[in-house]
């Protein structure tokens, strides 16, 4: 098949498109730190964990380096020990499951729901045992998982839950903001997540104080003052500069995020009249934050080369499903094990969306998406 020429290409993200929509806030505030010297803590950091706090909905923000180091600091300081069993969904980055091993635990796999591709509360019981101490739900793309059943299954067994929030700044399940359900929650500011440093970073969230102040000891050679090590710890901190960053662009995320909600609907209507075609949907009471557009295909490889040819820059999030990674050939598992995350690793083609995207490049993906399928 031969490609017709354009000149028009469109990015996967366009994070300096971002940078100069604000580039005299941002400027701004990164001249600050450096004239401070505030590289390390300081009073960006404070600033941002507060801010943090206050828009997701719980009392305390312990921030770190990363949205792994979150989640593992987490299960730390909850206790996790070793022969514990820890289930996450078959589906996500390996952060979610790497995390459990390096705590010491054993990852426990629970295939995805084939909608929303979040944990399936309704496999959720069938993986718990006498040694399963907590799950991790991960909020998919942006869509909040089933947090309803998900707690009442975790209450009922005496499990606790840690949402992992990285991709799903700002999203909802029935009125209530993802990162207030579970004992505690993690979150990414990766570049290209919807609330992104320019570099690494990272919070957790968490109602409990007690369980706060332990995080953030831990995540700082186990003292909160230099010199005072109460416990063994990492080194874990969100830096200065990157604290900076995040402050200006906290309140330009609810706008950011509506502007993703209007490109997945365009998309969809443009879209979901190919039968070969399947777009991503939003379960009632959710508010889906769209940090990926996800649509399903059989030929999913010929439509990605054939975006590529078309200047179209697309993602596989992710080529294979975690179980069936190299990693965890130990653990034996088969296909069939987990069919609803096996059948997404093969479908799955996140499309561009990013805030900044024009008509103009969405019109495009669009177009050259009904032509690979007319053809």
């Amino acid at each position: 098949m031969t490609a017709k020429k354009t000149h028009l290409r469109v990015p996967f993200a366009d994070l300096h498109r971002q940078y100069l929509s604000i580039k005299p806030e941002i400027d701004a505030a990164i001249s600050k730190t450096i004239e401070t010297s505030a590289f390390i803590r300081g009073p960006e950091v404070d600033a941002f964990e507060n801010a943090f706090a206050k828009a997701i909905g719980p009392d305390h923000c312990v921030s770190c380096a990363n949205g792994t180091d979150a989640i593992y600091i987490a299960m730390k300081m909850l206790g996790v020990r070793p022969n514990d069993q820890v289930i996450v969904p078959a589906m996500s980055w390996i952060s979610t499951s790497e995390t459990v091993s390096q705590a010491g635990a054993d990852v426990v796999f629970c295939d995805i729901d084939p909608v929303t591709n979040t944990l399936d509360p309704a496999k959720l019981e069938a993986c718990i045992t006498e040694r399963t101490v907590g799950i991790i739900p991960v909020h998919l793309y942006g869509h909040p998982a089933d947090m309803g059943r998900i707690i009442e299954i975790a209450d009922k067994n005496s499990l606790w839950v840690i949402e992992d929030c990285a991709q799903a700044h700002l999203s909802e399940f029935k009125g209530s903001k993802v990162g207030t359900f579970g004992i505690a929650a993690t979150f990414s500011f990766y570049p290209g997540k919807n609330l992104g440093a320019m570099g690494d970073a990272g919070a957790i969230v968490t109602k409990s104080r007690d369980l706060a102040e332990g995080m953030a000891k831990f995540a700082r050679h186990g003292g909160l003052r230099k010199g005072d090590h109460e416990i063994e710890g990492i080194n874990s901190r969100l830096d200065g500069l990157q604290a900076a960053i995040l402050n200006v662009k906290l309140p330009h995320l609810e706008d950011w995020t509506a502007k993703r909600a209007e490109l997945a609907e365009k998309y969809t209507q443009k879209l979901a009249h190919l039968d070969a075609l399947t777009c991503p949907t939003t379960a009632e009471d959710a508010r889906h934050v769209w940090h990926l557009y996800v649509v399903r295909t059989k030929d999913r490889d010929g439509l990605a080369e054939h975006l590529k040819a078309h200047n179209v820059q697309t993602s596989i999030n992710y080529p294979k499903a975690l179980p069936f990674l190299p990693c965890y050939a130990r653990l034996g598992h088969r296909p069939e094990d987990f069919p609803n995350a096996y059948a997404l690793q093969n479908e799955g083609l996140a499309l561009p969306i990013f805030p900044e995207m024009t008509d103009a490049e969405l019109d495009h993906v669009c177009t050259s998406i009904e032509k690979f399928f007319r053809a």
